[in-house]
């Protein structure tokens, strides 16, 4: 009949001319013929066929059913199934639902009742074009009445699908976001590795709140309970809109990047701006996996010691020339501490224990101390502890009262005390302005949402005092070796945090010089000077 594919079985293959050319396929060319239906003689009564399909039969009927498919003409395609209706509205909708320009539909040899075949279809989703390409299979089998038909099943349409599942175009695909630094410069995993995992929760959490994009689109799965699943193509890529702001300073990114990489394998830091709380830098070593530097969990070690000085300070009992003997051990709540190499100092003050770190003499005043009142500190002063909303997934601290020894490790930085750089930066950067303010990478006028206050904060005195052991302890003190060259105003705190079961004590190393803040860790090495030191230095060095 005019007009009607013809169509051979060569060797097995399925080969088809379209018009006047094509071999080897079939190929669908939007704007031809649809919606044809096929008849089928009436016949007489007779057994129902059960026997399985002979090769003839599983060639023609496939033949016939690619042909059909292919040319658009579904409901022809569906006719030659055991399911004409699942059938037809399956594969009318591959091609409508996409926007299909042309199918080509090519058959390998047949295995059985088996045949396989390739799909490479092109689509035209409102202006933008794509190819997709993926081989499947069908099955001739024989339907209720013996008649030999494919044997209609969603993995027909694409190979995963399973019973009740179908595809669908998911055109609300958020569109990109671009990140930026502080000074309009776009992020990029490419340029800041260790911002790879940040600018990837930014991209996620604020793709539907940047203005002046347009969303993308998807081929994905449709699974039988009517929920979105895998992604299979992309129709359209979306555009980004107006780019994000972070607050992060290019340049102290690339330094603190630069910082991890020479000392240690497992080193992190975070700087932050005192004045504003907004972070400037982030960077992990390994660059890449879990995000250390904002979710660790850590013992601070003698670094919390900035928060316990800043307690006794606000009792008005201590002041930094208040005597305060650094024996070399000290029982308290049934255990004995010592300090690092043994070390005592003679005729000892509040501020000298601070720039040599002494142990027992901090521990020595939770003698006096009540029950919680370093705690609180931390969570009202310090704002540790607290809910922050950073922008990004941050742990925010966990200081557990304790008594007995548990106080005592506490006051040290030990035991259940649970920090990460992020935390201990924001603690140089209370230290340094009197004032917590809470650490954010997107600033909240973005999406109006409210940054975390602590209840209290540093009396101008306190602050005073504790920024001048600070100082002590950058000029003369543990981290003199490290920073004490640096100009401006410094201070600066180490800290060698013991873990059970750990060759090396954890290197901490805080510090602010001016309004730049920043805390590294390098777990595993040995005191915070030597290891988490240099990374500190290096970076407020590099802020000028």
């Amino acid at each position: 009949m005019q007009g009607r594919t013809k169509g051979a079985v060569i060797g097995g293959v399925c080969a088809v001319m379209v018009g006047a050319a094509g071999y080897g396929g079939y190929t669908l060319f939007q704007g031809m013929p649809v919606g044809k239906s096929v008849t089928h003689a009436t016949a007489k009564p007779s057994p129902t066929i059960t026997t399985p399909p002979s090769v003839a039969d599983v060639a023609h009927v496939s033949h016939g059913f690619l042909a059909a498919w292919s040319s658009g003409d579904t409901a022809e395609a569906a006719g030659l199934t055991d399911d004409v209706a699942q059938a037809a509205g399956q594969l009318a909708a591959f091609r409508t639902q996409f926007h299909a320009t042309s199918l080509t539909l090519s058959s390998r040899p047949a295995t059985g009742t088996s045949v396989p075949f390739s799909v490479r279809a092109r689509f035209d989703y409102h202006g933008q074009q794509s190819s997709w390409t993926y081989n499947s299979s069908l099955t001739v089998t024989r339907d209720a009445t013996g008649r030999p038909a494919v044997k209609w099943a969603p993995s027909v349409l694409y190979p995963t699908l399973t019973q009740g599942e179908t595809l669908e175009a998911d055109a609300s695909v958020p569109p990109p976001v671009t990140v930026a630094d502080r000074s309009g410069k776009t992020l990029t995993a490419a340029e800041f590795p260790s911002l790879a995992g940040v600018l990837s929760e930014l991209q996620t959490r604020y793709a539907n709140k940047m203005s002046g994009g347009t969303p993308g689109a998807e081929i994905r799965v449709k699974t039988a309970a009517g929920q979105p699943g895998q992604v299979l193509h992309q129709l359209a890529q979306g555009k980004a809109g107006k780019p994000l702001p972070t607050t992060i300073d290019s340049v102290l990114q690339a330094e603190a990047q630069k910082a991890v990489t020479t000392k240690g394998p497992d080193a992190s830091v975070v700087v932050i701006q005192p004045s504003t709380g907004g972070i400037l830098a982030v960077a992990n070593n390994p660059a890449v996996g879990y995000n250390k530097a904002m979710m660790g969990t850590y013992a601070s070690g003698s670094t919390f010691k900035v928060i316990t000085a800043s307690t006794l300070l606000s009792t008005g009992k201590y002041t930094p020339s208040t005597p305060l003997a650094c024996p070399k051990t000290l029982s308290y709540g049934g255990l004995s501490f010592h300090n690092v190499e043994m070390m005592q100092l003679s005729g000892a003050t509040v501020a000298a224990d601070f720039a040599a770190s002494c142990n027992t003499a901090f521990i020595s005043t939770a003698n006096v101390m009540p029950d919680g009142a370093v705690e609180s500190e931390a969570r009202d002063v310090f704002g540790l502890g607290l809910d922050w909303s950073v922008g990004v997934s941050s742990f925010d601290g966990s200081i557990p009262t304790g008594t007995g020894a548990a106080k005592a490790l506490t006051y040290i930085g030990q035991g259940r005390v649970q920090l990460n750089p992020l935390d201990m930066a924001s603690v140089a950067a209370t230290a340094e302005s009197g004032v917590f303010r809470q650490p954010y990478i997107v600033p909240p006028s973005v999406d109006g949402r409210q940054l975390v206050q602590a209840p209290q904060q540093l009396s101008a005195q306190v602050d005073q005092e504790i920024q001048s052991m600070m100082r002590l302890t950058a000029r003369q003190g543990t981290a003199a070796p490290t920073i004490g060259s640096l100009s401006g105003n410094v201070g600066a705190k180490t800290g060698t945090a013991e873990v059970d079961g750990q060759a090396k004590p954890n290197s901490w190393f805080l510090a602010y010089r001016d309004d730049v803040a920043a805390a590294a860790l390098v777990p595993n090495t040995g005191e915070g000077y030597k290891f988490a030191g240099p990374i500190v230095t290096a970076i407020l060095q590099a802020a000028g």
